[in-house]
């Protein structure tokens, strides 16, 4: 079986990176959304309860409960985790020996303290699973980094190795899980357009942050739609089970197709650092051999000699053929695909019912979980053989104890993990066993193990609902508020702003689905922007000059309800067309009764004004400098500039590896240079280099194989 500790590596780098821009792009908001001029001030979340310090950290696990220690408030401490968390990523990101253990469990403990006072809008799907995949990031990580083959004796490597792959099998289990119920979920939501086949025709145009390609993906013929809606349920509900398929080439298949779904989802929406994050989870389906360097021409095949490996290739061979037909059956069975060569399409249609799908969803649930255990005990297995062949009493001692700890927490985690994924079948949920039960509640709230299922239901059937702020200075003159990302102007394009994430426009986008009521912290969006505060202008507007109220907060504020339709080919200069529906927040100004009364309903006013800190601290002075520096760069500039610094710096060392591993090399030779005194020592120096560069080579011969 081969290795993966190159796939490791590469999931390592993946989850610094995603930390780096989950963290750059929170940082951007943090004023807006959480300072005390903001939307919802973060000091109102942590109040102390008269609790012992470490109950209360327990209750509520953030490490802003010390912010106050370091002279700072909720927001300033947040602040201070999301540079740290920045710099650290980045820095993880770059140099290998900070790919440790303690460098990913302080990045996981600083998101999960900004989750914790980040309220609803930091209550994301995809900042659960950030959390989820940074903690298994913690068991992943090397304590130290192994050596390489070359210098390794073998006894020693496989200590390095025995508990290597155990972790890490809980990243592919949470890619299934991910995967799996992202699909399930689409059927047993009853949504009339994912059992028509028709949601790709709405999803292009209603999603929160469409790019410029979706109004492209938008007018592709209705046939390709259908088409790709079964597409994505093969590629979500069929093809996960081959995460754990013990034929190599079968867990690449479904490797490229994750890659294909997430590349697409990338080019025609802006989610973020979400499908980056997926991406970085389908390395747990690679291995070392697909991701060695060595293919060059002396790179073959080995062709089994034996008739029992021969064999078991051909064996192989077949049940891979055969895997591939039912997929190829069963996805025509299923969906009804037919070719219409007079119009050049194929058409489609669901072949089964809701009950049908219910009952083969009760079938599969439990099985899909002993599947889990299978391919688990297979590499516990595979890490005990591997202790086995451990050389030397303390050697095998010490790799006794690492795999008896990261087993454990292997099979733990896994067990909490059971208990969310069951979710999707409550049946099955029910039937768990209750310690699975007690343990899931014991850490659910450090977020270890989180239910998961995007795109439940397709919005915007009739048209996509969007909210546009407006205000006036005498309560007649109405002007529209433009957001950055999100639609407003028909004639402006829409954005690329992956991988940030504009927190208040997600939000924008889920109010417009029901009334004002629904959404709270919209009450407190108005009431800034009617104080005119800068921080929340800046949510709205980086450049303050083109918000259309800079010199003077307008004196009312409302909101008005519209529905977005994607322009038709050939409508120069439109991307959008739109009609009004409905008046969505009333006029209000301050001191407004109407307004104080929502403020008192929803608990935003301020009955305790903030702490007045010293401004003179120079932790402060130092947060307030760094912010001074980076308000005026808009937050997807400042992701793709650290994007771009990294790239830099990978291809400096790229040219510079050769430079000087030339001149590193012949110190080397000199340092081991044979003395010329002992004729006979120089002799038996000069062969023991000769035995040793032929056994390396052997070494070498048998890896490329």
């Amino acid at each position: 079986m081969a290795g993966s500790r190159l796939p490791q590596q590469l999931f390592l780098q993946g989850v610094a990176a995603v930390f780096m821009f989950a963290f750059a792009s929170l940082y951007m908001q943090i004023p807006g959304l959480y300072g005390s001029e903001g939307i919802l001030p973060a000091r109102r979340t942590l109040r102390p309860q008269g609790k012992g310090r470490w109950q209360q950290l327990w209750e509520t696990p953030t490490l802003l409960w010390e912010a106050p220690r370091l002279g700072l408030d909720t927001a300033q401490g947040l602040e201070l985790l999301s540079l740290l968390g920045t710099v650290l990523a980045l820095g993880a990101l770059l140099l290998r020996p900070l790919r440790h253990p303690l460098t990913y469990l302080l990045l996981w403990a600083s998101y999960l303290s900004a989750c914790q006072v980040g309220q609803v809008f930091l209550y994301f799907q995809w900042d659960s699973l950030l959390l989820e995949t940074g903690f298994l990031a913690v068991l992943v990580a090397p304590l130290r980094q192994p050596p390489s083959c070359k210098q390794a004796p073998q006894g020693r490597l496989a200590g390095a190795l025995a508990d290597g792959g155990l972790p890490f099998w809980l990243v592919r289990w949470l890619l299934f899980r991910l995967m799996f119920a992202s699909g399930v979920v689409k059927l047993t939501s009853r949504c009339p357009t994912w059992w028509g086949l028709t949601a790709l025709t709405y999803h292009y145009e209603t999603q929160c942050l469409p790019t410029p390609a979706a109004w492209l993906a938008h007018h592709l013929p209705v046939w390709i739609h259908k088409l790709s809606v079964v597409a994505t349920f093969l590629i979500e509900i069929a093809m996960p089970p081959l995460f754990f398929a013990p034929i190599r080439r079968l867990r690449l298949a479904a490797f490229y197709a994750q890659v294909l779904l997430q590349v697409l989802i990338i080019i025609t929406g802006n989610y973020n650092f979400f499908n980056l994050l997926t991406l970085v989870l389908t390395t747990a389906l690679l291995d070392d051999q697909h991701l060695a360097t060595g293919s060059g021409p002396g790179r073959h095949r080995k062709i089994p000699t034996s008739w029992p490996k021969a064999l078991l290739t051909t064996l192989s061979l077949l049940l891979e053929l055969t895997i591939y037909g039912l997929l190829a059956y069963g996805t025509v069975h299923y969906f009804g695909l037919e070719f219409d060569w007079r119009q050049h399409s194929i058409h489609s249609r669901t072949t089964f019912t809701f009950h049908q799908f219910s009952q083969w969803l009760k079938t599969v649930t439990m099985p899909t979980m002993w599947l889990g255990v299978a391919s688990l005990a297979w590499e516990l297995l595979t890490a005990l053989w591997r202790w086995t062949q451990v050389q030397g009493w303390l050697p095998k001692v010490c790799a006794g104890i690492r795999l008896s700890i990261m087993g454990t927490a292997t099979v733990a985690l896994f067990l909490i993990s059971l208990v969310p994924y069951s979710y999707v079948e409550p049946g099955t949920h029910g039937r768990l066993w209750t310690g699975t039960h007690r343990l899931f509640g014991a850490v659910e709230h450090l977020q270890l193990a989180n239910s998961y299922g995007l795109f439940r239901r397709m919005t915007g059937l009739g048209g996509r609902p969007e909210v546009v702020l407006e205000g006036s200075y005498d309560g007649h003159l109405w002007t529209e508020i433009e957001f950055m990302y999100k639609p407003g102007n028909v004639s402006r394009s829409p954005p690329l702003v992956v991988p940030h994430q504009p927190r208040l426009d997600w939000q924008m986008w889920f109010a417009a689905l029901g009334p004002h009521t629904q959404s709270p912290w919209f009450t407190g969006l108005v009431l800034r922007l009617l104080q005119g505060k800068e921080p929340v202008i800046r949510l709205i507007q980086s450049d303050v000059a083109r918000y259309p109220f800079y010199k003077q907060p307008p004196t009312y504020v409302r909101a008005q309800r519209y529905k977005y339709w994607f322009s038709q080919p050939g409508e120069q200069g439109r991307w959008w067309r739109r009609q009004w529906v409905e008046e969505f927040f009333p006029p209000v100004s301050l001191g407004d009764p109407t307004l104080e009364s929502m403020l008192r309903q929803f608990g935003l006013q301020d009955k305790n004004p903030p702490r007045a800190r010293s401004s003179h601290h120079p932790l402060a002075q130092a947060l307030h400098w760094v912010r001074t520096q980076l308000s005026p760069v808009e937050p997807p500039t400042l992701l793709w500039g650290l994007l771009g610094a990294v790239a830099a710096v990978r291809v400096t060392q790229a040219l510079l590896a050769p430079w000087l591993l030339r001149s590193f090399t012949p110190s080397r030779e000199e340092k081991h240079k044979p003395a010329p005194k002992k004729e006979s020592g120089a002799t038996s120096t000069q062969a023991s280099p000769a035995s040793n560069n032929s056994s390396s080579g052997s070494r070498t011969t048998r890896r490329k194989k």
